[in-house]
C-alpha cells in the first residue's frame, strides 16, 4: 500500500447564487411597418425566471429565460421563448448593471443592457424593478457590424 497525498489549494471566494421570477408586460412594441401599444391593441405578458451567479460582490454571471405570451384578439399562445445570459455588475446602492445578449426563438438576436433597482430587501427576499435600456444607435451600429441582414429587423423593442 502506498499513501497518496494531494496538496489542496484554499481559496477565499465569494460564492452566491441566487435566483428570481418576475412579470413584465412590454408598453409599446415598435417594428419598421407600426407601433403596437400593449393592453390597447392587444395583451402581451412574459415570466422572468433566471438565475444568478456570483462571483464576487461585483460582479457575476445571469441567465434569464422569457417565455411571451400574447392575447390577441381571443388567440393566446407563446409567440417567443427569450435566452438573456449576461454578465452582472454591482454598482452600489442597490443597484446592478447587466449586459445580456438577447437570443429569441423567432431567430432575432441582439444586445439589451439592463438596469437593476433594489427597492425592497428581507432576510429571505428581495423586490427589484428592471429597467432594459436598449438604444437604437448602438443595436444598429453593432449588428450592421456584425451582420450582413437588415440591422432593424433585429430591434428587441
Amino acid at each position: 500500500m502506498v499513501p497518496l497525498s494531494a496538496a489542496s489549494f484554499s481559496q477565499n471566494s465569494f460564492h452566491k447564487i441566487t435566483a428570481y421570477v418576475g412579470i413584465l408586460h412590454p408598453i409599446v412594441t415598435i417594428n419598421r411597418d407600426e407601433t403596437m401599444v400593449n393592453f390597447r391593441d392587444y395583451y402581451a405578458v412574459g415570466f422572468p425566471v433566471g438565475i444568478n451567479l456570483w462571483k464576487s460582490k461585483k460582479i457575476g454571471f445571469s441567465f434569464e429565460v422569457v417565455p411571451n405570451i400574447k392575447d390577441d384578439q381571443g388567440s393566446r399562445k407563446v409567440t417567443n421563448l427569450l435566452f438573456h445570459p449576461g454578465i452582472l455588475a454591482a454598482l452600489g446602492k442597490g443597484y446592478i448593471f447587466a449586459g445580456r445578449a438577447a437570443l429569441e426563438s423567432s431567430g432575432r438576436y441582439g444586445f439589451t443592457p439592463v438596469l437593476s433597482k433594489t427597492v425592497l430587501k428581507s432576510a429571505n427576499c428581495s423586490y427589484f424593478f428592471h429597467r432594459p435600456c436598449p438604444s437604437a444607435l448602438a443595436m444598429t451600429t453593432l449588428l450592421h457590424l456584425l451582420s450582413d441582414s437588415k440591422p432593424e429587423s433585429f430591434f428587441k423593442y
